[in-house]
């Protein structure tokens, strides 16, 4: 069997200045441990008014995005990306974009517009009480 050429000062500490970027990346791509919170409970968002037929309302504070068909009816879903748990913090027309890795989701539908998430947006159930909504974790 032939010798292997040691490597070399150079090769070494290439290797030594890569190891922490690689180990940053890689920590990029891993959900946070106490990341965003969806919603547990009832969550009070604002007025029915703020939400127009065939758009959405994104409510960053509470991680909920609430959307309205032409016909009225209202749906909601929480707004923390399924692929790393990041909060989505955009909103264009009714497509929600991830400031983490580029997801896109629909905010009528919950579902996967662009990856690299997969898993739809968790629905949450809407009601609305004197004019106010509230989603809440559908059960």
């Amino acid at each position: 069997m032939p010798a292997r050429p040691a490597a070399s000062r150079r090769t070494v500490l290439r290797g030594v200045a890569l190891t922490p970027v690689a180990g940053l990346a890689l920590a990029a791509c891993a959900p946070p441990e106490d990341g965003p919170a969806r919603p547990t409970g009832p969550v009070e968002l604002g007025a029915e008014s703020e939400v127009p037929r065939g758009g959405a309302k994104l409510y960053r504070e509470h991680n909920v995005v609430v959307s309205r068909g032409e016909d009225g009816a209202l749906t909601a879903y929480s707004t923390v990306c399924t692929h790393a748990r990041c909060p989505i913090n955009k909103l264009e027309g009714t497509k929600l974009i991830c400031p983490c890795h580029g997801s896109e989701f629909d905010a009528t539908t919950g579902k996967v517009l662009r990856e690299p998430a997969v898993a739809p947006l968790m629905a949450l159930s809407v009601e609305v009480k004197n004019g106010t909504i509230t989603a809440k974790p559908e059960v």
